[in-house]
């Protein structure tokens, strides 16, 4: 098992989702008008109550409002993400400088400082638990021929990368010795299907997370509440994984749907379905030790009956 454990450390960790409680889930969403953001206030349970947080207030963030309450904040203000924060369960933390190539003085602002403070201001607000969304990139530096885990030392391909792991690593602080719940999901490349479909997208062909999957796995942590840290990775079920999602899938009993190969039409031609798992349950191949069963089955047969 990679960087997780629970409330309880004798206990074992649940494997499946925890039970929705009866009372309504108080959820804080920064960066609410984002594509995750904004794809989460629409398919959220009926059972969530959202306060949804933006930079600016314009005619997309008003489209929220059917959605929960919106409001206007700034991550750099402690007190007024303190205030914001308090009386919920909660903090979805989405908001950051999210491009690759951003420059360390909107890295800094955004992803470190406003970071800080959101964790910050859940601890102080009385919340009982912060879901970070880090990125695929906190280990983009492997060799893209590397199938990373968990438990693999972070690895950043770049700058925002930097931040990621300082978001991980804040949030472990936070839940060992603040008591603040945290998981955080290393979100892969999160577009919708249509942009799946694109011949251009065999470039996210090992690291592409659908919007309905991404959504489940995000309301699964969100209902953790016997984990208290916890670092998961959050791909779709794609044929080729640049990150293992096996842990995702044992901690939070995550069952992505989707898979790029399903979606480009140039992936499909190939018939990745014949791709070979070079084992014996490869087709037209045989278990090595038929003769053995085939014998031992001969003598079961072959022993009189009792009268």
């Amino acid at each position: 098992m990679g960087q997780s454990f629970s409330l309880d450390s004798k206990r074992k960790l649940k494997s499946k989702k925890s039970k929705q409680r009866k009372a309504r889930r108080k959820i804080v969403v920064t960066g609410a008008s984002g594509n995750i953001g904004s794809y989460f206030a629409r398919c959220a349970p009926e059972n969530y109550e959202l306060t949804l947080i933006v930079h600016t207030e314009d005619g997309s963030t008003r489209k929220l409002e059917k959605f929960g309450k919106v409001v206007q904040a700034d991550l750099a203000d402690l007190e007024q993400l303190t205030k914001c924060f308090r009386g919920c369960d909660s903090v979805l933390h989405l908001a950051a400088s999210a491009a690759p190539d951003t420059t360390w003085d909107a890295v800094l602002a955004n992803n470190i400082i406003g970071t800080y403070n959101v964790f910050v201001a859940a601890r102080a607000a009385g919340c009982s638990q912060v879901v970070y969304a880090s990125s695929i990139h906190a280990v983009s530096g492997y060799p893209p021929d590397v199938q990373v885990k968990t438990s693999d030392p972070v690895n950043p391909g770049d700058i925002y990368g930097v931040s990621k792991c300082f978001g991980e690593a804040l949030a472990r602080y936070m839940a060992t010795n603040e008591g603040l719940r945290s998981i955080a999901i290393r979100i892969g490349a999160f577009q919708p299907e249509n942009a799946a479909r694109n011949p251009g997208s065999i470039g996210m062909l090992d690291a592409w997370v659908s919007q309905r999957d991404l959504q489940q796995l995000i309301e699964r942590a969100l209902e953790a509440d016997d984990i208290q840290f916890a670092i998961v990775h959050g791909l779709s079920d794609n044929r080729f994984k640049r990150l293992d999602i096996s842990e995702t899938r044992d901690l939070l009993g995550y069952n992505p749907k989707d898979d790029l190969t399903d979606f480009n039409e140039s992936l499909k031609k190939l018939d990745l379905s014949k791709v070979k798992q070079h084992s014996a349950a490869d087709p037209g191949m045989a278990s090595g030790i038929r003769k053995e069963l085939k014998q031992a089955n001969n003598t079961r047969s072959n022993k009189p009956k009792k009268k």
